[in-house]
C-alpha cells in the first residue's frame, strides 16, 4: 500500500480541488470567481497525474531479491511524513471550512482605505437602491456631494458585535482571495441586534456623523427593517 502512497496524494489532492470548484461554489469562499477555470485545470491535472502514477506504481516489478543488508540506512520516515500532507486535502474534501466572518472582521476593525473627499457618480432612482456595504461606507465617510442624503438604501451583509450594544451590518472584501480579504460595515440603529454571523438585508435611512474625511466620520443607518437572509453562495465584495 505503501508504494501507492504518492498517487493517492495527487488523487486525493485534486479530488478536493475538484470538489469545491467543478461540483460546487464552495470555491467562492477562498477566491475570487474568476479563478475558477484555473481551479478545475489544476484538479484534473491532479486526478490524471495520480492515475499516472497509480499505473506506473502497478506496472513496476518490487525487486525481492534485496536482502536485509543491502541498506545503508531506513527509507521509511520520509513516506509515513509525506502522509500527513494528505490531512489538510481530506478537511476540504470532507469538511470544508466556511467563509470568513465575525472573527475576520474584528481583526481589521480599524482599517479604512485613505480615499480622500470627493464626489461620488449619481444613485440610481431605485427606491430602495441596493448598495453593497463598501460603497455606502465610502460615500458616508467621503461623499462631499451627499448623494446618500433621504435616500432609503438597501444593504446585505453578516452581523458583527460592538461595544455598548451596537451592531453592524459587515462584508470583507476581497482582491484576489480570502487571504487579502479587509473589512466594510455599516453601524445600525433602531432595530434589535441579531446573532453574531447571522446574514441579514437591512433596508434604512442614512444618519450624518462626523466630519467628511476624519476620523470622526463613520458610517450609520437608521434601519427601518431587518430580514434574516440565507448566507450567499459568494459571500465577499469585490474591489
Amino acid at each position: 500500500m505503501r508504494r501507492y502512497g504518492p498517487a493517492l496524494l495527487l488523487l486525493l489532492v485534486g479530488a478536493a480541488v475538484l470538489r469545491i470548484s467543478l461540483f460546487s461554489a464552495l470555491y467562492l469562499r477562498y477566491v475570487q470567481s474568476g479563478l475558477r477555470p484555473y481551479l478545475i485545470v489544476s484538479g484534473v491535472l491532479l486526478v490524471l497525474l495520480g492515475v499516472a502514477a497509480g499505473v506506473r506504481t502497478a506496472r513496476e516489478v518490487p525487486d525481492h531479491d534485496e536482502g536485509p543488508h543491502d541498506h545503508g540506512h531506513d527509507h521509511t520516515t520520509g513516506p509515513r511524513l509525506a502522509w500527513l500532507l494528505s490531512l489538510p486535502a481530506a478537511a476540504l474534501l470532507l469538511f470544508p471550512p466556511p467563509a470568513l466572518g465575525a472573527y475576520s472582521a474584528a481583526r481589521e476593525d480599524a482599517q479604512r482605505a485613505a480615499q480622500g473627499v470627493g464626489t461620488f457618480p449619481a444613485l440610481s432612482a431605485d427606491n430602495p437602491v441596493d448598495l453593497s456595504v463598501a460603497s455606502f461606507t465610502s460615500r458616508a465617510i467621503y461623499d462631499s456631494g451627499r448623494s446618500l442624503k433621504g435616500r432609503t438604501v438597501r444593504l446585505t451583509g453578516f452581523v458583527t458585535h460592538g461595544d455598548g450594544g451596537t451592531w453592524y451590518v459587515t462584508r470583507l472584501l476581497v482582491s484576489c482571495c480570502a487571504a487579502d480579504a479587509t473589512t466594510s460595515k455599516v453601524q445600525i440603529r433602531g432595530a434589535d441586534a441579531p446573532a453574531t454571523d447571522t446574514w441579514v438585508t437591512v433596508t434604512g435611512i442614512w444618519h450624518p456623523k462626523g466630519k467628511l474625511g476624519s476620523t470622526a466620520a463613520w458610517p450609520l443607518l437608521d434601519a427601518k427593517s431587518v430580514t434574516t437572509v440565507e448566507e450567499p453562495s459568494d459571500p465577499y465584495e469585490k474591489r
